[in-house]
């Protein structure tokens, strides 16, 4: 069944139908057919992309190397361009994944995913899929971090679009060059803040490029729909500036007016390339930014920030599900951060917001049995003064306290959770003090990668008697510990961005709001079932990732239409079934 260019752009007749309306990849029309065409459903892509069989092998969306039937060797010109095997997509992965295990060294492990992708896209996505719990810490948190420092020295060929100062004024007309006209979700990153690693600069797009994979693998965004950005406006990390192989400019960071006006031009070309319903997720901003651009955009654009939102949305999530282990409603509970940045006072608010709702009391009263400590001590009255403006709501009455230890003690929390990008700050002493006044502390070292993790999972579980309810940021190896087997849950904002990602862009939603973020958190803790608490797990393993993400985005997409937020109308009936349907599958197609 031959499919031509004029039937693909229509629409073709395969689309799919969910209580009426149709859709796909989320909503925007699928030119390549990608999301509407099953093996059963043939499809020519040279009719629209494809010029010959040597370009055939050389498309990374298209090619399927070796997995090329008989048929398709004769029809699309790659007799003798191709060894004589035939082999199946499912031996393809097995041969990969074997390789990836023989490497020793995580880098290499992430350079030959992405030398994967950039040679064929859906064995790429098949593979992590099929092997997400095994892949995820390679693709992203920790290994990502140690990609984006060597960045120059292992770059081979550009992912993504960079936007840099030599481009202000001009910025609309860049975005134009990029191939894609159909992008539903930008992922876009300064290099300030690259996980707990400080300035990168534009070293800084292995985390764009990486979110936006597990966009795709976790949350079936198409990746034709993607687009990673890093804005390049200097860089003040001397090391980088002095290296050879550095790929961005080599000058101080721009800031002030200079950063403002280029962060706006950007924002407006994204509107106007893209429409009112592009998702812009901002990543990794150093704090004095990030809730600076939050604020402006918000009510002008679709804007998300992970750091701030996400980590909260899944912090908030994993305590919800905690509760069945530890006991209590969520207003029982009092919590002491370590960390007062995007993080830690993202969290924060989020927390006191699921509070209010669930008790109708104002959000002022429910922000008092939180309290953070900073680089200064723990956040009192007494400092209102001299406090950035996102720690003024959290400076209460108390006399001032310096150090954790003496907050802990001062405060006695049920639930201690670290957003300070500082490592082994969780000491033996913090964490016997916990247990001291805690039948089942709640301990929440969200750090990454690895190396800052505030306490790993082997002390919470040693220093508490194994009574710790524990998860990190970055994986942890299961711990035995009295004859017992201690299963770490990692806060993975991978649990919440890419289903939260896809339930906005199912409903056209044209604004996130904090209800949204409330509806992810709770849909997450819903996925928690009895044999993940019977281990000691507050959040469910990442092998369910995609019904996970699917339940994440019909809760979320629900809210926006409650809200008013969504512009794809009528909504569907089975908003979970929906957002199914428009996942992105990575099965070969056939070529015919």
């Amino acid at each position: 069944m031959q499919r031509t260019m004029k039937e693909m752009r229509n629409g073709g007749d395969s689309s799919v139908d969910v209580e009426g309306k149709s859709g796909f990849g989320g909503g925007l029309e699928d030119v390549y057919g990608e999301d509407r065409v099953t093996e059963d459903q043939l499809v020519t892509p040279w009719t629209v992309s494809v010029a010959s069989g040597n370009t055939l092998l050389r498309d990374p969306r298209h090619n399927k190397g070796l997995a090329f039937t008989e048929k398709e060797r004769d029809a699309h010109y790659l007799r003798g361009l191709l060894p004589p095997a035939v082999l199946s997509q499912e031996l393809q992965e097995k041969k990969i994944i074997h390789n990836l295990r023989q490497y020793k060294v995580p880098l290499h492990r992430y350079m030959a995913m992405m030398d994967l992708q950039e040679r064929n896209e859906r064995l790429f996505y098949k593979l992590l899929i099929d092997n997400v719990e095994e892949l995820l810490p390679v693709v992203y948190t920790p290994t990502v971090g140690e990609a984006c420092q060597k960045y120059g020295s292992i770059f081979r060929r550009p992912q993504g679009l960079y936007i840099s100062l030599k481009e202000k004024g001009k910025i609309l007309e860049v975005m134009k060059n990029w191939p894609e006209k159909s992008v539903q979700v930008i992922v876009v990153t300064d290099g300030e803040r690259i996980l707990g690693l400080g300035d990168l600069g534009s070293q800084g797009m292995g985390i764009p490029v990486g979110k936006l994979s597990l966009y795709t693998a976790l949350g079936g965004v198409r990746p034709s729909a993607c687009l990673p950005i890093t804005i390049d406006v200097g860089t003040n990390n001397e090391q980088l500036l002095k290296d050879e192989f550095y790929t961005g400019l080599r000058h101080k960071r721009a800031t002030g007016q200079e950063y403002t006006e280029l962060l706006d031009e950007f924002m407006c070309a994204v509107k106007q390339n893209y429409g009112e319903k592009i998702l812009v997720q901002f990543e990794d901003f150093a704090n004095h930014n990030a809730f600076e651009l939050l604020s402006r955009y918000r009510s002008t654009h679709l804007v998300f920030n992970d750091d701030i939102q996400g980590t909260a949305s899944v912090v908030l999530g994993g305590i919800i599900a905690a509760l069945k282990l530890v006991g209590g409603t969520l207003a029982d509970h009092t919590f002491l951060f370590l960390g007062a940045g995007e993080a830690g006072t993202g969290i924060a608010e989020l927390v006191a917001l699921e509070v209010s709702k669930q008790t109708k009391a104002p959000l002022e009263h429910t922000r008092k049995k939180i309290w953070l400590v900073d680089s200064k001590g723990l956040i009192v009255s007494s400092r209102r003064e001299s406090l950035q403006h996102f720690k003024k709501p959290w400076a209460h009455d108390h006399e001032p306290v310096k150090g954790l230890l003496d907050a802990v003690k001062a405060i006695k929390p049920t639930v201690l959770i670290g957003s300070s990008g500082v490592g082994k700050t969780f000491t033996k002493e913090v964490v016997e003090a916990m247990a001291s006044f805690n039948e089942k502390p709640l301990i929440l070292a969200l750090s990454n990668p690895t190396s800052q993790s505030e306490c790993t999972a082997e002390e919470a579980y040693t220093w508490s008697k194994g009574r710790a309810i524990f998860a990190s940021g970055s994986p942890f190896d299961t711990v035995e510990y009295d004859r017992r087997v201690f299963v770490p849950g990692q806060a993975n904002n991978a649990y919440i961005f890419p289903g939260f990602g896809l339930g906005l862009i199912i409903s056209g939603a044209i604004r996130v709001h904090d209800d949204m973020l409330l509806a992810a958190s709770e849909a997450l803790a819903a996925q928690v079932t009895q044999e993940n608490f019977d281990r000691g797990l507050i959040y469910p393993p990442f092998s369910n990732i995609r019904k996970i993400s699917a339940h994440i985005a019909a809760d979320v997409a629900a809210m926006a239409y409650r809200l008013g937020l969504a512009s794809h109308l009528p909504q569907p009936k089975d908003l979970v079934k929906y957002a199914e349907s428009c996942m992105y599958t990575p099965i070969y197609r056939s070529y015919l």
